[in-house]
This record gives C-alpha cells, sequence and structure tokens, in this order.
C-alpha cells in the first residue's frame, strides 16, 4: 500500500506556498489597524445609543450592509456566470476557474458571517454610549473590506486570499472581548481570565492536532 503524501508526489513545495500566503497577511495586517482606528476616531460619536435596544438595533444595520456587499454580491456574482454559461443547469457539471473561486469564496464567507454577526451584537450590548459604539462600524468596515480584498486576492492566486486574513481576526478578537466582559460579570476577573486561557488552549491544541502526518 502507497502511503506516499499525494503533495509529494506532484513536487508541491509547502514552505513556498506558506511563505507565499503568509506575505499578504503580513502586509494586511497595518492596514487594517489603521482602518479600524481611523474609522474609529473620524466618526462622530453616535446619537441616541444610550439605550441597549438603539444599539442592537444599529448592531443589525451594520450587519445587513455587510451581508449586503459581502455574501449578497458574491451569490449574484455566480448566478450572473451561470446565466451566461452551460452552468445555467446546474447538473451538467460545467464550471470555471472564476465559478469556483467565487464559489469558495460564498462558502467562506457564510462561516465568517456567523462569528462577525455575533461578535457585533456582543459588542453593540457591552458598548455603554455613543462614542464607544464607533467600535460597531469600526469593526465592520474592517470586515467588509477584508472580504473584498479576500475576494480579489483569490481570483489573483490562491495564496494571496491570505489579504483578508484580519476579517477573522477582528472577528475573534471581537468575541473574546465580549467573553471577557461577560465572564466579568459572572464570576468577576477569574471569570473573565477563563475564556481566554480556553481559547488559546484550543488553538494551541488545534495547531498540535493538525499537525502534517509524514507517511513513510
Amino acid at each position: 500500500m502507497d502511503n506516499t503524501n499525494p503533495a509529494d508526489q506532484v513536487g508541491f513545495d509547502l514552505h513556498r506556498q506558506q511563505t507565499a500566503t503568509i506575505m499578504p497577511i503580513a502586509v494586511a495586517f497595518p492596514v487594517a489597524i489603521v482602518l479600524w482606528f481611523g474609522t474609529y476616531y473620524m466618526l462622530p460619536p453616535l446619537a441616541g445609543m444610550e439605550d441597549v435596544v438603539a444599539r442592537l438595533v444599529f448592531a443589525l444595520k451594520c450587519g445587513c450592509v455587510a451581508i449586503l456587499f459581502c455574501f449578497v454580491t458574491g451569490i449574484e456574482a455566480v448566478a450572473h456566470e451561470r446565466l451566461r454559461s452551460p452552468a445555467i443547469d446546474p447538473l451538467s457539471g460545467y464550471d470555471t476557474p472564476r465559478m469556483r473561486v467565487n464559489l469558495r469564496y460564498l462558502q467562506n464567507t457564510l462561516e465568517q458571517l456567523a462569528p462577525f454577526v455575533a461578535g457585533v451584537f456582543g459588542l453593540a450590548v457591552y458598548c455603554s454610549d455613543g462614542r464607544s459604539m464607533r467600535a460597531v462600524p469600526a469593526t465592520t468596515v474592517v470586515w467588509i473590506a477584508a472580504r473584498i480584498a479576500f475576494w480579489i486576492g483569490y481570483h489573483r492566486s490562491s495564496a494571496q486570499r491570505g489579504i483578508g486574513a484580519p476579517g477573522m481576526v477582528v472577528s475573534i478578537l471581537v468575541l473574546l472581548y465580549v467573553c471577557t466582559r461577560f465572564g466579568f460579570e459572572i464570576a468577576g476577573t477569574v471569570g473573565a481570565i477563563v475564556p481566554l486561557v480556553l481559547f488559546v488552549g484550543a488553538e494551541g491544541l488545534l495547531f498540535w492536532a493538525t499537525k502534517p502526518l509524514h507517511h513513510r
């Protein structure tokens, strides 16, 4: 039985691919940080945000904007290509590299919508006034920009999709903030630390569990 890694059989250079993926990520993060803080400080304090319901409604509106410009546009990209090609019959098996990228973008965006939307709703709960609520549109702007960058980069090469990494990271950071605030409400400082420790531990476990298997 041949246990050779298929990637080795085709001469796949993993190190080169990792380097090509990391470079766009390294460029994207400083830009995302500037964009987040720029949006936060350039916006005036949002009016009428003292009530939690008003803040949740505002977060819902931000979610709608993100869905419209990042998810609906992906659906439309696939729909337009199907309408103008043999792929109009989904059972025909016809596709193009462009359509495959668009379908992968669509699936990836659907997956990332869940943490993003949950994060901005939780963030809105813990933002006490119109000044702190600027964090919600700042997060939304970064997430949208990252999704668009991911989409464009993916069409250039699979490695360049890494330029969209800040979108997922900002969602994770917001969720960690929300969970630590929630933990603090339940059990004080210890309750705030526990989610951070558990998440870091889970990340470490995932890094260990997903390391490549070398077959002989």
